[in-house]
């Protein structure tokens, strides 16, 4: 594949820099670099927020990157100032007014630009359009006017704008220089708002030659974007499964983390996703830093677990197209150990799916759902889902009502079912009270799993409804997504017992993600949080298993080190790991 086995590495250089460099310092850059890890590619920026590097810079840049083996694809920020002798327009980060033809000529010109100098170049995540001007309030009315639209919204308006953008002033001129050149999308981390700002995959997925996705995550106290780090892996999967063998790689940035390993752990949650590029943004930021040789000396170890890791697997998460609700849940769930891989199809064929509150912007979400769950499928649904698809016939598979009501309790029951038939219930406590909606249901209809609540009454977490051959649960979410860390390990456990992926599943708190593979393989990652401690934790294996080898780590005959079971039943057999926070580990079953 390159310099690694498993990806390319590869790093984004900002325009300011290719117009400023000078080979020296280029030279000398590029080997700091070179100490630490090895470049495959760079993607070079003539132009960002205004300043349009010369042909002359373009390709001195070029030149030293090849002349230091390292492949060049070109790039642009779709960001500009205000046009010389013009008012300006109020524009988060300076994106552009697609209606103000002075922009749209600069930018037809900085396509023709790139495909003039390269054969491929990629698209910054800044192609949108948050721009209120006159004109562009008049382009959304008409559009709206002309499509029935009454509700004043920018979506659709918007959608179709940068649809024909895509084509017009990015596809069009690049070509016309250059008709093979290749053109990469990258979109960014907010999923959940794409459609607002005209970010639009189902139809762009369908003008340019591939996607690329942003897995930069921030710190989610200090800034506007509560993303949980789970993102970096579950956003890659929803877009490998998009557009198979068209998601070029994973974008991350050292941005408003203030924490070493929680910028590396963007880089180790990409590459746990099998990507073909690992991209690192941007060269003038990590220069110098020790953020390079911090990531430099993980790579080696990323590409050597890579190497015994199948292809991604986990319960499909539905998000469609255009599609918004419950934001990221499902990667809070992932947080907590649910391996989760993301789809904007509904996943028909899979094992086990989840569906969001998101998932009820298809319209024909709850035939697919019923045609699913009375085929034998098994679905999780949650509260938000239910919330809103109540006047679309979800009631004909569960007694489950959400009235309004809230609850707030730690005090925990949970009901399982051991081998002798019998039920058992436990009692655990959690260390905090979570508030969750009360999800109202009907005695011997619905049946509760686990609940949580204080003094005599206690509401359903995990609620099942059989359904033709199949089952469905409902899982209520805390209303403040994070305190699903809050939930005991008993209460994880027994949500992960339900729902294991390759037949695995973890016994333990949460901040600890399982990812799993589909040659019986699987990683266990615990996050670096203040606090956070070395544990011991528990995977259950369906089935029987003689050990869990550990491929990257040699005992003392140089064979992999294996784990013995804990103990075993005809069911299950049970490992004890020791797990350390930011330490990622590989398992191998042996059966």
């Amino acid at each position: 594949m390159g310099n690694y086995r498993n990806f390319k590495l590869v790093v984004y250089f900002v325009a300011h820099g290719t117009i400023t460099e000078t080979r020296e310092k280029l030279e000398k850059e590029i080997a700091f670099f070179k100490r630490h890890m090895r470049l495959d590619k760079v993607y070079l920026e003539p132009f960002r927020s205004g300043d349009f590097a010369s042909h002359k810079q373009v390709e001195l840049c070029r030149a030293v990157f090849e002349e230091n083996g390292i492949e060049v694809a070109g790039g642009i920020t779709t960001t500009i100032g205000t046009p010389e002798g013009d008012a300006p327009k109020q524009r988060l980060f300076d994106t552009f007014c697609y209606n103000d033809s002075k922009m749209t000529e600069r930018l037809k010109e900085v396509s023709s630009f790139l495909g003039e100098h390269f054969s491929e170049f990629i698209i910054d995540d800044f192609f949108f359009t948050n721009c209120t001007c006159e004109a562009c309030r008049a382009g959304r009315d008409s559009f709206n006017a002309a499509h029935g639209i009454a509700d004043g919204s920018w979506q659709e308006y918007r959608l179709d704008l940068m649809e024909r953008v895509s084509r017009e002033y990015i596809i069009e001129p690049a070509r016309a220089k250059n008709p093979d050149i290749r053109i990469t999308i990258k979109y960014p981390n907010w999923a959940e708002s794409y459609q607002e700002t005209g970010y639009n995959p189902a139809a762009q997925r369908k003008l340019f030659d591939n996607v690329y996705t942003g897995t930069e995550t921030r710190d989610y106290v200090t800034t506007d974007q509560h993303l949980p780090r789970y993102l970096s892996y579950s956003l890659m999967t929803y877009f490998e499964n998009m557009w198979p063998g068209h998601n070029g790689g994973g974008w991350f940035d050292p941005y408003d983390l203030h924490v070493m390993e929680q910028y590396l752990e963007q880089a180790y949650l990409t590459a746990f996703s099998k990507p073909k590029e690992l991209m690192m943004f941007c060269f003038q930021s990590l220069v110098d830093t020790m953020r390079v040789p911090a990531l430099g000396f993980q790579l080696d170890k990323l590409d050597e677990t890579l190497d015994h890791a199948g292809d991604p697997i986990g319960i499909s998460c539905y998000l469609p197209d255009n599609s918004q609700g419950e934001d990221n849940i499902q990667d809070f769930l992932g947080m907590v150990g649910f391996p989760i891989v993301c789809t904007p199809y509904f996943p028909e064929n899979a094992p086990s799916i989840l569906l969001t509150r998101a998932a009820a912007c298809d319209k024909d979400i709850v035939s697919k759902l019923e045609a699913y769950v009375a085929g034998g499928g098994k679905a999780i649904v949650t509260n938000g889902f239910v919330e809103a698809t109540a006047d679309r016939g979800i009631y004909r598979i569960t007694s489950v009502r959400m009235r309004g009501r809230r609850i707030s309790g730690r005090d925990y029951r949970i009901e399982t079912t051991p081998r002798n038939g019998r039920t058992a219930l436990t009692f655990p406590k959690g260390r905090e009270e979570i508030t969750v909606p009360v999800a109202e249901f009907r005695n011997n209809a619905t049946w509760a799993l686990v609940k949580v609540g204080s003094g005599q009454e206690s509401y359903g977490i995990l609620l099942k409804d059989t359904y033709g051959k199949g089952q469905m649960y409902t899982l209520t979410v805390p209303e403040s997504f994070p305190d699903v860390y809050k939930l005991p390990s008993e209460v994880l456990t027994r949500l992960h017992a339900e729902f294991p992926v390759g037949g695995v599943y973890l016994e333990a708190e949460g901040q600890i993600s399982l990812f799993v593979y589909d040659n019986d393989t699987f990683i266990v990652y615990p996050y670096v949080e203040w606090g956070a401690q070395p544990a011991y934790v528990k995977v259950h294996v369906t089935g029987k298993a003689s050990a869990l080898l550990l491929p990257t780590q040699k005992n003392e005959k140089g064979g992999a080190r294996r784990i013995l079971p804990l103990y075993a039943n005809d069911e299950k057999t049970v490992f004890e790991l020791y797990t350390m926070p930011g330490q990622y580990v590989i398992y191998k079953i042996e059966r």
